[in-house]
């Protein structure tokens, strides 16, 4: 076994290992460990024992299991998670992401390709260019890495033959040339007995190219990022002493020098640099990759979020953007649904405008659809609630890249890259007039809010609803309501019941209902509004205090015998679909400020809880 010495000379590489399942990743990353010696020798005891019970090489050393640390993993025989190791040469020190090569955990793939410098594309000699290569191809054009290795692997199980070498290698470059990869090694090696990847095969006299661990150690793949213009997302203000305000963060792109003058990008103010720290050490220059703290001559409006970049060369700032998506989630994508969006040290909320198409990874074509599921690869155009520093992906992957989190259960959902700003328009602001929403509501002796009614069709929601506003007119009050079915015979009368669909549909009453509250009106909605999410959504479009949800917690079975519209019947019956409660879903809200239950109460009882709730909390002023 080869002896290396750990001794960095280059910068150190980050490298991805993908390709479809069973191509050898975990073999080869166990290949380039053992050869390099960076194995333990409990960690070689305990693999040599697991190569008995779980191995693929008959007793022998299974070099997979080096890198497969999963018991699921192992007992499959597949690679489940992302897993990270760390190897070095004489001249380069690596940082290898084993991914998963199975459909299923094509997003864990994203996720390793995210950071990654150099890609190393697996393909089983005995199989060739199969979709999943294809796919995995894809995302990583997807996410600019620009330096692939397509490594032809298992050539021993086809002696080696030289015409299949060429055979698969030309049917990669022909896919490839719709991609943007800089350069492109094909390597034919066997990962099993280590043959092209430190030392040359004897079996392959006709290959003349180089191993893969010298075309390892010899790509260049920094030197963007170091030529680029200065960019530090700032992590944090730091303030150890009452007179001393750094800016610290991670340098994503080009230098800094003391003196050099420097821009807030969402502020747009300037100032320069005084001094610069490294740890506690104090540093004249720092280039892209280190994190530091920036002392500045001069306070500036700068936080955590907004971006510290060259006063000569900042990059833009935008709210609205196409963008290329990953969608990484069982639950479908959604147009119109709002996300949390992560980008940099910046978290905001943004919505998905529209879904321009899905990519076609066999074809390259482009093609409709009116969501996202699992493992597509789509364009999108998305807005932002507040502005954002930002670069192109393929100019700047730190500020052209985002994660789309979901607001309800804080899953990572999709990871995106920025392609261009869709400039709003300057001359739309919005207009405030002398006269206020507060003003308006004293005039009409009440608090404006919204009364969110949601619960299952057949719930009592609209009857409850017109008996609110029969005893708020009653005494005075002014009001309005907005019942689903009254709202899609206008306004939405162009939206069916799909999920996309509904969320558009609670959009516009939401964004109609705040324009009422403006007005100084209470608002009294009556919807179905199945999703948490867009309820939420509505909730966060006016103060805290103006969203009132309201419950009309009936159980299925006797809104079903209710059915006072007929729905259920034709629902079971094979003539309706996409019905809440049967088969489409209804998220019950988790913390409404009323929970109504019609099953026990009259309309009236309903309606006057309601009444006292509003009473109770000062929304209504004598007449």
């Amino acid at each position: 076994m080869p002896q290396f010495v750990s001794k960095k000379t280059k910068s150190p590489l980050r490298v991805i290992t993908c390709g479809s399942v069973d191509d050898g990743k975990s073999t080869l990353l166990g290949r380039l460990l053992y050869d390099s010696s960076h194995v333990f020798t409990d960690q070689l005891d305990i693999a040599s024992e697991e190569s008995k019970r779980y191995g693929t090489q008959g007793g022998n050393l299974d070099l997979a299991l080096l890198i497969d640390g999963l018991q699921a993993e192992r007992e499959q025989k597949i690679t489940i998670d992302v897993a990270y190791r760390y190897f070095s040469t004489p001249s380069r020190s690596f940082i290898v992401a084993d991914t998963p090569g199975h459909e299923q955990y094509t997003c864990n793939m994203g996720t390793g390709a995210s950071t990654s410098d150099l890609a190393i594309l697996l393909v089983d000699a005995r199989n060739g260019i199969v979709p999943q290569t294809r796919r995995h191809s894809c995302i990583v054009d997807l996410l600019a890495i620009k330096h692939v290795v397509v490594a032809v692997n298992k050539m021993d199980l086809i002696d080696w033959q030289e015409d299949l070498f060429h055979s698969i290698e030309n049917d990669f470059r022909t896919y490839a040339e719709n991609l943007n990869f800089d350069d492109i090694h094909c390597i034919p090696i066997s990962a099993l007995n280590g043959a092209n990847v430190f030392v040359k095969a004897s079996e392959t006299p006709w290959y003349a190219g180089s191993t893969l661990v010298d075309v390892l150690e010899n790509i260049e793949v920094d030197k963007e990022a170091k030529n680029h213009p200065f960019r530090m997302p700032v992590q944090w203000i730091n303030r150890p002493t009452l007179d001393f305000r750094g800016y610290s963060g991670t340098v994503a792109s080009g230098s800094l020098s003391v003196g050099d003058e420097v821009v807030g990008c969402l502020t747009g103010q300037l100032a320069k640099v005084s001094s610069i720290y490294d740890t506690d050490q104090e540093i004249d220059n720092v280039q892209a990759g280190h994190a530091v703290t920036v002392e500045l001559d001069r306070q500036i409006d700068l936080g955590r979020g907004d971006v510290m970049a060259s006063a000569a060369e900042p990059p833009d700032v935008s709210d609205q953007f196409a963008a290329k998506l990953i969608w990484l989630n069982d639950e479908p994508m959604l147009p119109q649904r709002q996300y949390l969006m992560k980008t940099g040290t910046l978290t905001t909320t943004c919505r998905i405008l529209e879904l321009e198409h899905v990519l076609n990874i066999d074809t390259f074509a482009h093609e409709a659809s009116h969501e996202l599921r699992l493992n597509d690869i789509a364009y999108i155009k998305l807005a932002t609630t507040r502005p954002i520093a930002y670069e192109s992906y393929h100019t700047d992957r730190h500020l052209g890249s985002f994660i789309l989190i979901d607001r309800i259960t804080h899953q990572t959902v999709g990871a995106g890259m920025i392609d261009f700003s869709l400039r709003r328009a300057s001359n739309i602001t919005w207009q405030s007039f002398q006269i206020n929403k507060e003003q308006r509501g004293l005039r009409l002796a009440q608090k404006p809010c919204i009364l969110w009614l949601t619960g299952l069709s057949g719930a009592g929601k609209t009857t409850i609803a017109g008996k609110i506003e029969e005893l708020l007119i009653q005494r005075g009050n002014h009001c309005y309501v907005l019942d689903g079915d009254n709202i899609r015979h206008g306004l939405n009368r162009d939206l069916g019941f799909t999920a996309a669909d509904r969320v558009e549909n609670i959009k516009r009453v939401a964004e109609v209902a705040k324009l009422f509250v403006d007005a100084g009106l209470i608002a009294i909605v009556s919807l179905i509004s199945p999703f948490r999410n867009e309820r939420q959504m509505a909730r966060e479009l006016v103060e805290h205090s103006e969203f009132i949800e309201i419950f009309v917690d009936t159980p299925l079975d006797v809104c079903e015998q209710r059915d006072p519209k007929g729905l259920y019947k034709k629902v079971r019956a094979g003539e309706l679909s996409n019905f809440t409660g049967i088969d489409s879903p209804y998220e019950s809200p988790e913390n409404p400020e009323l929970v109504l239950t019609t099953s026990g109460d009259s309309p009236l009882e309903s309606a006057t809880r309601v009444l006292d709730y509003l009473d109770e909390n000062k929304y209504l002023h004598p007449a």
